[in-house]
């Protein structure tokens, strides 16, 4: 299945997640923009934690020149942080369609990766 775009924003599915994740690119920056309690629960291992709330405060400290895929529950919180990004400049945001209830993969629990500065995402950026 090959992602599709929905509102102006690529939409993708849970192989091609899954391809990303296993190809350990730094591109694009995986984000999962749920709430602090839902990502506790269980979040795909090593994505950091940007509620979607907080991402307004913190957009100044993201780079406009980085890609970005966003997981939330559903798909549909994340595809708004999407469309917001989008609006902001930023050119390249994706979506994960599926959300967390879609996925079938690895998870792990706990609060393993809060964001609390955007700059910390510049490790992902080689």
């Amino acid at each position: 299945m090959m992602a599709f775009e929905q509102d102006g924003i690529i939409q993708v599915e849970e192989d091609e997640l899954k391809e990303l994740l296993k190809s350990k690119n730094s591109d694009p920056i995986i984000i999962d923009v749920r709430e602090p309690f839902e990502y506790e629960e269980a979040h795909i291992p090593g994505l950091p934690l940007i509620p979607m709330q907080t991402i307004p405060n913190m957009i100044d400290q993201l780079d406009k020149d980085a890609s970005y895929l966003f997981v939330c529950r559903s798909g549909s919180r994340s595809q708004n942080v999407a469309m917001y990004m989008q609006h902001q400049g930023f050119k390249n945001v994706r979506n994960y369609a599926g959300g967390m209830l879609g996925w079938s993969g690895e998870t792990t629990t706990g609060l393993e990766w809060v964001v609390r500065d955007g700059k910390e995402l510049t490790k992902f950026l080689k």
